[in-house]
């Protein structure tokens, strides 16, 4: 019983944000008077939060090891400028164009880890500069101004989908895409099959798992919000790339966090320094590829947010950091480190996109919404280290 309760409050945070957002649905379902479950404005939301889904699941590694990654908006915009540069100033073929991005981020992780692993700057201070840095180098290689259009192949990667295929190869012509609904059933079962497999392991090497019936009604539930959800891309256009591109990105990190040695390092780093450092654990190695990662999942932020403005802007990125951030706390991902998870930062990364969707769709002014959202990274920070000092007690 004692082991039950304790499970039940480590994980409390990340069920209970869970609950937040059915409840965010279902209020702003009805409030909007149905215009927020609208095919069209659910392929919206996905839409327009990816690039903070993105760096929501790269700004959890830092945040588990108990500091933060100030940079990452900066890095967005200077490796959209970067692409903006080769595509339209210099007619650089799409794929190139990647490539250079990718390794711009790459490049800009071995700075920022430089400072911070090797030097021993404090997290904080390292990023903050690099924010100032890359902002600024924003503006030189695009002189303060905004260029576009940029090619449709590039454009596609944001804006297009997978096409109903199963349609097509059986000259169905159904209101709906069958193919969007095979490949989430498909995803449905898989989830179920890991879940099943992840108790006969555990309960192999005898430790205590859920019942049979408590994995049932949680993988039913799951896969009754992702066949809702693919019932209303399927009504629109069906499954985006953006979309296909953050569940690769999640289920990856997801295994290293949960299934490697490296990811057992970074929790380690987060729950106790000293200790992970005296077991062994190369902390300067750990941090160096922290940020690395983070610097690279920011250039992927990069290209899809430039994508889908079709441009490359100076403005670009501005608070993204603090998007990011305030997802993974909402996940559950604790203030000192440690604690979190990338199922929780995408909860988070919806919640904060769904308030924005939800309170727009009301009409609420952008300065009102931005103090809602104040308030409820507070409040999420707030319950964080006050149900960590109950459990202590």
């Amino acid at each position: 019983m004692e082991q039950q309760n304790k499970t039940l409050r480590s994980n409390i945070r990340q069920y209970g944000m869970i609950i937040a957002l059915i409840v965010l649905v279902v209020f702003f379902y009805f409030v909007t008077g149905g215009r927020f479950g609208r095919p069209m404005n659910v392929y919206n939301i996905i839409m327009q939060n990816s690039y903070v889904l993105i760096l929501a699941i790269g700004m959890l590694l830092p945040i588990l090891t108990g500091n933060i990654d100030l940079s990452v908006g900066s890095v967005v915009a200077v490796v959209g400028a970067i692409a903006g540069v080769m595509m339209y100033n210099w007619s650089q073929p799409v794929w190139l164009t990647l490539v250079v991005c990718l390794l711009s981020g790459f490049l800009i992780g071995l700075w920022q880890g430089f400072w911070i692993a090797i030097v021993s700057l404090p997290p904080f201070i390292a990023t903050l500069g690099g924010m100032l840095i890359f902002r600024g180098l924003t503006l030189v290689f695009l002189a303060g101004k905004t260029l576009a259009p940029l090619p449709s192949s590039f454009v596609a990667i944001s804006s297009g989908y997978i096409p109903d295929w199963i349609s097509r190869l059986f000259g169905l012509k159904p209101s709906v895409n069958i193919t969007t609904l095979t490949i989430a059933a498909i995803f449905c079962v898989l989830i179920l099959i890991g879940q099943l497999n992840d108790r006969r392991q555990k309960l192999k090497y005898g430790f205590k798992v859920a019942s049979f019936g408590t994995i049932i009604l949680k993988v039913s539930a799951i896969s009754a919000a992702i066949m809702l959800v693919a019932w209303r891309l399927a009504l629109y256009r069906g499954i985006p790339f953006v979309l296909v591109i953050v569940a690769a990105l999640a289920i990856f990190y997801a295994f290293i966090l949960n299934n490697t040695t490296i990811g057992r390092h970074i929790y380690a780093l987060g729950g106790n320094a000293k200790a992970a450092e005296l077991s062994g654990i190369k902390i300067r190695n750990v941090k160096y590829g922290i940020y690395i990662n983070m610097a690279v999942m920011s250039a992927v932020a990069g290209i899809v947010f430039s994508a889908r403005l079709n441009s490359a802007s100076p403005l670009a990125g501005q608070s993204f950091e603090m998007d990011a951030i305030a997802s993974c706390y909402l996940g559950g991902a604790s203030a000192s480190g440690g604690i979190g998870t990338i199922t929780g930062a995408l909860v988070g990364g919806l919640i904060m996109g769904i308030l924005n969707n939800g309170m727009s769709l009301m009409g609420v002014s952008i300065d009102v919404q931005q103090i809602v959202k104040g308030l409820v990274v507070i409040f999420a920070v707030a319950f964080d280290i006050l149900s960590k000092t109950k459990i202590s007690k």
